[in-house]
């Protein structure tokens, strides 16, 4: 296994990727106060679900693809989470010799080096056949997550009284699921328990919802 982590860095590090399409570098980067970084938590997007588009490979330039283009293309590794295919690869490519090099016992020898070269080939056929199946998955699929809820202009009920700036939770049900979020008074009007209320707008530090009474 270590030799052929290390045949794919050779190989890998050899190669001239020349790429038929344009990288566009934007030096003007956006911070935002909302950055999605909460707590002093970072969530960073998992290599393992990492996809390689068509359009980054291809490209918009209407010319033949070259080698790898169609390789990347072809052996599935365009179009399903990258990381994915690549380890049914490796483990196909790590099977194969294995079994090959230990009934033919060449796998102390240059033979079996040779072998496990020639095994990269069928290895990456096999990982066409089985990934092939998970494409129709992966495209509905949804990688992004559930769309973030809009509770602006719902109406709610209170869980507990409030006033001024004293705060409470309340409750609104949307499709069907019951969800709890923080509230307090728009104006500083007293509002009880189990009151209707209408959610107006978000706080500035988005910790909570100001709301007003709600008549039916």
């Amino acid at each position: 296994m270590i030799l052929i982590l290390y045949w794919i860095v050779t190989m890998m590090s050899g190669l001239d990727f020349d790429p038929d399409f344009d990288i566009d570098i934007d030096t003007e980067v956006e911070i935002e106060a909302d950055s999605g970084i909460e707590g002093g938590n970072m969530d960073f997007e998992d290599i393992s679900n990492t996809e390689i588009n068509r359009e980054d490979v291809v490209g918009k330039r209407r010319k033949p693809l070259k080698w790898w283009q169609v390789a990347l293309i072809y052996f599935n590794f365009v179009g399903l989470p990258f990381m994915f295919t690549f380890t049914f690869w490796i483990f196909i490519w790590w099977f194969l010799t294995t079994i090959t090099t230990a009934l033919t016992y060449t796998y102390d020898n240059p033979l079996g080096f040779g072998i496990m070269l020639i095994a990269s080939i069928p290895a990456l056929i096999i990982t066409k056949i089985i990934t092939t199946p998970f494409k129709s998955f992966f495209k509905h699929l949804n990688k992004d997550g559930d769309a973030p809820i809009d509770y602006l202009g719902r109406k709610a009920t209170l869980l507990s009284s409030i006033s001024e700036d004293k705060m409470g939770n309340a409750e609104v049900v949307i499709n069907g699921d019951s969800l709890s979020i923080y509230v307090k008074s728009l104006n500083g009007e007293p509002l009880t328990y189990g009151a209707s209320i209408l959610i107006i707008k978000r706080s500035a530090d988005r910790n909570y919802y100001l709301v007003q009474s709600y008549n039916d």
